[in-house]
């Protein structure tokens, strides 16, 4: 049996924010026409794919899933149960956030199912909070998290975003004082970047906003390292840290390059070397589900060469090259640069056992610049 983790894309959204750049819908009107698409698409995959795999986690993202009713994402984990060997323990997240879920609705979503969640806070500051356009502030976001775990959520994660415009490194101190005194055992710290086609990409073309040096942003990332591993959070992957026994089994899939399905508007899936993805426009995908039952958009098969570079930049983003795995794609790669990987090694940038390649805390700051060197 092979263990495969699953996507669900849920579109619909409240709001744009300004950074955002997944597909989402500002408009509730096609909600239910949606879950009757998702769940044919379900189906369609299950009869290539179900045989000998085990559903080792489900991943609701957006959008803002938690606008859903419980009702609305346990039919769905219903329908993947019903056509999957769905994990009896299997890890099952539900992105929220702050504001969309009481106590009492995140009470129901764990009788739906739900067993982890993450909640997009992004900063606890009132000035950032306005300036990124979130529909919450700082008591909304934190009372969220103790709604979250008092009504039975202990595997709680939340989001945070620095080297905002203006933000100073005492701003992002206390945005870490915060996150830390709270009841949580995974954060994701990410630095801000501009992606094409978002508002905050078109405020800075035209001059509006200035974007952080990279000389602080790195130093805010090496301070974000340094304070989350004396609150004891153990660093996995370049951007995520987690107390022990609380990685994210489902991001663990993508980083080590493991099999996922993917549903839903925009969605990507990798299975057996084979990559492919859906079409965004929800009416689109709608008109493909009725005529196809999928809603392929395009996809591709890699050749180990491709299979090669995405392993490296993969593991060394997160817990390394595995010496032993990486054979399968390449009986020469080590040889043929061993002469850059003792001198990241020699830097201290790179640390090496006899099982793997790793990048040190200082080496994640460069982690770019080693991976292009290494591919």
């Amino acid at each position: 049996m092979k263990n495969t983790a699953i996507y669900i894309h849920i579109p619909f959204c409240d709001h744009k924010c300004i950074y955002c750049d997944f597909y989402s819908l500002v408009s509730y009107d096609n909600i239910e026409e949606y879950l009757k698409y998702l769940k044919l698409e379900i189906a369609y995959y299950a009869k290539l794919y179900s045989q000998n795999r085990i559903i080792d986690t489900i991943f609701f993202g957006g959008g803002t899933p938690s606008f859903m009713t419980p009702n609305y994402i346990g039919e769905i984990i219903a329908e993947i149960s019903k056509n999957f060997n769905l994990d009896q323990n299997a890890e099952i997240t539900l992105e929220t956030n702050p504001g969309t879920v009481s106590k009492q609705k995140m009470a129901e979503f764990i009788i739906a199912g739900i067993n982890r969640v993450s909640i997009g806070i992004q900063t606890f500051d009132e000035k950032e909070l306005k300036f990124l356009t979130r529909i919450h502030n700082k008591e909304t976001a934190i009372k969220t998290v103790y709604n979250t775990a008092e009504a039975g959520i202990e595997n709680i994660s939340i989001d945070l975003i620095f080297s905002l415009p203006n933000q100073t490194k005492k701003t992002w101190i206390e945005n870490l004082n915060i996150a830390a005194s709270l009841p949580i055992k995974h954060i994701s710290t990410y630095s801000l970047i501009l992606e094409k086609g978002t508002i905050l990409n078109k405020m800075v073309l035209d001059g509006k906003v200035k974007m952080a040096s990279e000389n602080h942003d790195a130093e805010l990332y090496k301070y974000t390292m340094d304070f989350l591993t004396n609150e004891g959070f153990t660093q996995y992957e370049i951007s995520n840290f987690a107390k022990e026994n609380y990685e994210c089994r489902h991001n663990l899939y993508y980083w080590e390059y493991r099999d996922y399905l993917s549903f839903g508007t925009a969605a990507h899936s990798f299975v057996n070397g084979e990559r492919w993805w859906n079409f965004s426009s929800l009416k689109k995908y709608i008109s493909e589900i009725e005529i196809n039952r999928n809603a392929k958009r395009g996809s591709e098969i890699l050749d180990k060469s491709q299979i090669l570079d995405e392993y490296i930049m993969l593991g060394l983003r997160s817990k390394g090259i595995n010496l032993s795995e990486i054979k399968k794609y390449s009986d020469d790669w080590y040889f043929e640069k061993k002469e850059n990987i003792n001198s990241f090694i020699k830097e201290r940038y790179l640390i090496q056992t006899e099982e793997r390649i790793s990048c040190t805390q200082k080496g994640y700051i460069i982690c770019d610049e080693i991976i292009s060197k290494l591919i």
